[in-house]
């Protein structure tokens, strides 16, 4: 009698005070629409905070692109912000080929190409001296080795002007003065403080594990560094390619001061364009010769900035 009387306050059913409490999902799903709603005003607000940023931020490149697509009596007769209404080429094909920068009627072609011959070699040798700098001074470190990226770091924050004449005493010693070889070696060394800082603080994230377990192996200093660590170094590799190349190529007062009359870059050519004067001033001409020497440095960030930006996050905090 007292089993069966046991056995059925066992199975007796729970009372409602104490049956289960609603999921919190449940809940809080009440509140829901209203949050929602409150993170779509933000971000209508964010966008429109973008948009008004990227307007002024774009209204340059526009109107440089809107005027030189314009003859100069629409230039002159229109508005600053209107349509050109019969688009045309023809002030790209003087800038490039018969604009006038001084006494020399050429066009910016020659500078252009001065500017390539100066750029390519100039980028590639300093980051590789840079990837080299930052794997000695990370996974082979020596005595002294942290003095030297001292030094080296000095260089990132010393100002261009310091080294305008000893440069020029060294260039002329070298007998490279006022060439493009000249611009190229100042680049180089201009640009290694800055590589060697990119590499290095890359490189210190790397286990070194993976160097003592080569050395193991009986890899050689060079083979540790051809086949493990530049393979692991593509992120850094662009955000340094691409940080050099707009450096140099955008450069002016090394371009001014260290080059000859055969042997300018696209900065000076500009600069001798849009102060060389004449009967008329031919603003479309000026504009699409800006345009000529800042659409390398457009391509490249329209092509690999989004790989800048990952390379730049990969190595903010190693080192």
């Amino acid at each position: 009698m007292s089993t069966t009387s046991t056995s059925a306050t066992r199975s007796a059913p729970p009372s409602p005070s104490h049956s289960a409490a609603p999921p919190p999902s449940a809940a809080g799903s009440a509140h829901h629409p209203s949050r929602s709603r409150a993170l779509t005003a933000q971000r209508l607000l964010l966008w429109a905070v973008l948009l008004v940023f990227a307007f002024f931020f774009l209204m340059p490149l526009y109107v440089m692109v809107s005027t030189s697509l314009k003859g100069m009596d629409e230039v002159r007769n229109g508005t600053l912000l209107s349509l050109p209404l019969n688009p045309s080429l023809d002030a790209w094909s003087k800038a490039w080929t018969s604009a006038c920068t001084g006494t020399d009627c050429g066009g910016l072609k020659p500078f252009f190409m001065n500017s390539v011959l100066m750029v390519v070699p100039a980028v590639l040798i300093s980051t590789a001296l840079g990837a080299l700098n930052g794997y000695v001074l990370t996974k082979w470190r020596f005595r002294g080795s942290e003095l030297l990226f001292a030094l080296l770091l000095f260089g990132v924050f010393m100002p261009m002007q310091v080294v305008l004449l000893p440069m020029s005493q060294v260039l002329g010693t070298l007998g490279i003065a006022s060439s493009v070889w000249g611009l190229i070696l100042v680049h180089i060394l201009a640009g290694m403080p800055s590589t060697t800082l990119f590499f290095r603080n890359y490189y210190a994230g790397l286990p070194d594990e993976l160097i003592k377990a080569a050395t193991l192996d009986g890899a050689s200093f060079w083979q540790i560094f051809w086949r493990i660590v530049v393979p692991l170094s593509t992120p850094i590799l662009v955000v340094t390619l691409i940080w050099q190349f707009t450096a140099i190529w955008n450069d002016f007062l090394y371009g001014v001061v260290f080059s000859g009359a055969d042997s300018k870059p696209i900065t000076v050519g500009l600069n001798n364009l849009a102060n060389t004067s004449s009967t008329v001033k031919e603003y479309n001409v000026d504009m699409a010769a800006a345009l000529i020497a800042a659409l390398p440095t457009l391509v490249v960030y329209i092509v690999a900035g989004k790989y800048f930006v990952r390379g730049l996050t990969a190595g903010a905090v190693k080192g």
